[in-house]
């Protein structure tokens, strides 16, 4: 696995290197600004989302389970409803093309490194008569704006891909996002934060693919939007996607999310018209980190497909029904 996250790297343009002293007082200061500007604003604490979505579908059919592990992404910072959150957005989105229930627990931490994911994951295997069917991940960020090594970051994600997988739940991780779309932060800072943030991405995807899950690239997170759009799918502290932002990640998210359980209409074929191949995996995942929302899924080793699904408009947010559990609501640790 070293070796084809060395590989990835090499596709994606190699390390960083060396910098000269007049370009590290640059990027010191460029930094201190954005540190400045980025969190100006006030950043809602995110609601709790865990409940039931789906409650028209209930029937014979018992409801799905899906888990959401993460950072601020996954926990939906930066909006005030629970429906907004993503993995509301997903929860109703599952619930729609399953037409079943979709209980949702959702484990992220604000903050959150990948060496959390431990502590997220005993959390949801805690009880095993509630384990998830899926889990999305959504991680990355935070390792790379407190310069966690790439290699403890990865072996964190797999281990925890790994148990989850172990205890028969489907996973899907929403690699590393570009931390370069961040309005507040201008070059060179802003070309140092993409590459970072890709290399991870890249090496984030061949761990998962590994392990036997799949990932959605979240790039730019997840759209050309945020380029031409970045104070309408930013939130206030100009960090934090809006909900129009989260919006736009859960439908790029939902396609690879459904297709992993077997419920999206389309097939692991590839189509050339849509640029999908067959690939190493290493070149997937380089592939896969310069466009967002692409999903990565294992092939036999060492190929992986790289897949470009469409897209399909959400359902109508909804509010979660409480579970019946009356320990479900752990919400946000």
């Amino acid at each position: 696995m070293a070796r084809r996250i060395a590989a990835g790297a090499a596709y994606g343009g190699g390390s960083i290197g060396l910098i000269g002293a007049a370009a590290v007082g640059v990027f010191l200061a460029e930094v201190q600004l954005a540190k400045r500007q980025v969190g100006g604003g006030t950043a809602p604490v995110p609601p709790s989302a865990d409940g039931r979505y789906g409650v028209a579908f209930a029937g014979p059919n018992d409801a799905m389970r899906l888990g959401m592990l993460g950072d601020s992404t996954a926990a939906g910072q930066g909006v005030r409803r629970p429906g907004q959150t993503p993995g509301a957005l997903l929860a109703s989105g599952l619930a729609a093309v399953a037409e079943r229930p979709v209980d949702l627990r959702n484990v992220a931490l604000p903050g959150a490194r990948s060496d959390d994911l431990e502590r997220q994951v005993s959390l949801l295997l805690a009880d095993p008569a509630r384990t998830p069917d899926v889990c999305v991940i959504m991680i990355g960020a935070n390792d790379v704006t407190h310069r966690m090594p790439a290699t403890q970051s990865v072996r964190c994600l797999t281990t925890a891909v790994r148990r989850l997988r172990t205890a028969g739940a489907e996973v899907v991780v929403g690699t590393c996002p570009d931390l370069g779309t961040i309005e507040p932060v201008y070059q060179p800072l802003r070309w140092l934060a993409r590459r970072v943030s890709r290399q991870l991405a890249a090496a984030q995807t061949i761990g998962v693919v590994e392990q036997g899950g799949r990932t959605v690239s979240l790039g730019d997170l997840l759209g050309p939007e945020f380029a031409a759009n970045p104070r309408e799918l930013f939130g206030p502290d100009n960090y934090h996607p809006s909900a129009e932002g989260y919006a736009t990640a859960a439908m790029a998210v939902l396609p690879t999310l459904c297709a992993v359980l077997g419920l999206w209409p389309e097939t692991d074929r590839l189509d050339g018209a849509r640029r999908e191949d067959i690939l190493p995996v290493a070149k997937a995942a380089s592939q896969a980190a310069r466009e967002a929302g692409t999903e990565v899924t294992g092939a036999r080793a060492p190929w992986a497909l790289l897949k470009h699904r469409r897209r399909r408009r959400l359902p109508a947010s909804t509010e979660p029904t409480p579970h019946a559990h009356p320990d479900a609501a752990h919400g946000h640790a």
